[in-house]
């Protein structure tokens, strides 16, 4: 058994977790990066990713030359999103966010979550950071002084010590870790992810139409759409045995005749949609970040982008004193500065879906004449939509 001593383990190498590595790049911290998955290579993941322009900001000054955005930009289809159309079925009342209304050339863009991850990790290769794929993490201890994780790599047990680990493993070990309480919330959805070729070509515009059985959203990507319906789980399996024909019948039938006929549709998914978070973030010698800090729903598309902040901030407090790091007072500092952001985020995202998924008469007005005065209220407009851009504090 071998063991080695970093300033930073981070456990998890996902986008969140490579998005610290990489914002720690020539800082003089040292970090290891682990990921029980395979290399990016031979990951296909088709969901889609909407990225906010805020993090567009993040990408780009993460990485060497080229950074990831101009990676990405290179070896993937980014389409912007310029307007977002918002509606509720059965009711009155519209409202549309433009990237003119916040200021931006473009409120957000739409990704394969594979392509990030691949544009990623190669900027992870370029900067000659330390990532181990097919890592298996089986233990994490902490002490006062420092960190220990156990994990089984290439079939050898190994140990790491580091100053502070950071949990960006989707909550694995989240409920393991002494003084910090998971709240899980189970909405009783699915969702079903597909891309799906209109009648009408995509002009940058995305749509999220809310129902009483939850919301569906229609995200520019490329020259189509990429969906994700929200449905109760009994529909979401029906939906998913459909044959494409009755699919794209059943879909058009429920979000309306906006982009005309639905013609073709790629292989769809599915999963449930559960709501996670921690409290607090932080523990002794840990902080966590992205999922493993909290999971949200996907309605308005805003928990990956919070957990890239939650990666940015992290990266900052641990530049700005690196002596400090995984000590008590520098993990204070950062959950004082993730609260706002991250408890707005949760509270706006599950509000929007217990507001909107149900057909209660008087609230279906009262969506109505609020989606109608936010449509009449440029700064509101432009309020909502810097928060969905750029988190709480704007």
């Amino acid at each position: 058994m071998t063991a080695n001593h970093y300033d930073l383990i981070i456990i998890g190498g996902g986008p969140v977790g490579m998005a610290l590595a990489l914002a720690l790049h020539d800082s003089g911290i040292s970090a290891l990066l682990l990921e029980a998955r395979t290399a990016p290579e031979k990951t296909q993941d088709l969901r889609p990713l909407a990225l906010s322009h805020g993090s567009r900001l993040i990408l780009q000054r993460l990485g060497q030359r080229p950074c990831v955005w101009q990676s990405l930009s290179q070896a993937s289809f980014i389409t912007p999103i310029t307007s977002i159309h918002v509606s509720h079925r059965g009711g009155f009342g519209r409202t549309l966010l433009t990237a003119r209304d916040a200021g931006t050339p473009a409120l957000g863009y739409v990704v394969n979550h594979h392509d990030l991850y691949r544009a990623m990790h190669q900027a992870l290769q370029s900067c000659g950071a330390e990532y181990l794929a097919g890592a298996q993490v089986t233990r994490v201890e902490t002490s006062d002084e420092q960190g220990l994780v156990e994990f089984q790599h290439d079939g050898v047990t190994r140990q790491a010590t580091a100053k502070l680990l950071v949990l960006a493993d989707g909550g694995h070990f989240t409920g393991q870790i002494e003084g910090v309480t998971q709240h899980v919330h189970e909405y009783q959805q699915w969702a079903v992810v597909t891309h799906i070729k209109t009648a009408h070509p995509q002009c940058g515009r995305a749509y999220e139409r809310f129902t009483p059985d939850g919301p569906v959203a229609l995200l520019p990507a490329g020259d189509d759409f990429a969906l994700v319906w929200t449905v109760s789980p009994s529909a979401a399996q029906e939906i998913l045995g459909l044959d494409d024909t009755t699919f794209l019948a059943r879909l058009h039938e429920h979000f309306g005749d906006r982009l005309g006929k639905f013609v073709a549709s790629g292989k769809r998914s599915g999963f449930p949609l559960t709501l996670k978070y921690a409290t607090p973030v932080t523990a002794r010698r840990i902080a966590l970040v992205g999922n493993a800090a909290q999971t949200l729903h996907p309605v308005a598309g805003q928990g990956f982008n919070l957990g890239l902040r939650d990666a940015w901030e992290l990266a900052g407090e641990i530049i700005a004193s690196p002596a400090e790091t995984g000590t008590p007072a520098m993990l204070t500092r950062y959950r004082r500065q993730r609260r706002m952001d991250s408890g707005a985020g949760r509270v706006f995202t599950d509000t929007l879906v217990k507001l909107f998924s149900n057909a209660d008469p008087v609230l279906q007005s009262g969506r109505g004449l609020a989606l109608s005065a936010l449509d009449c209220l440029p700064p509101a407009k432009r309020y909502v939509a810097r928060r969905m851009m750029f988190g709480a504090r704007g």
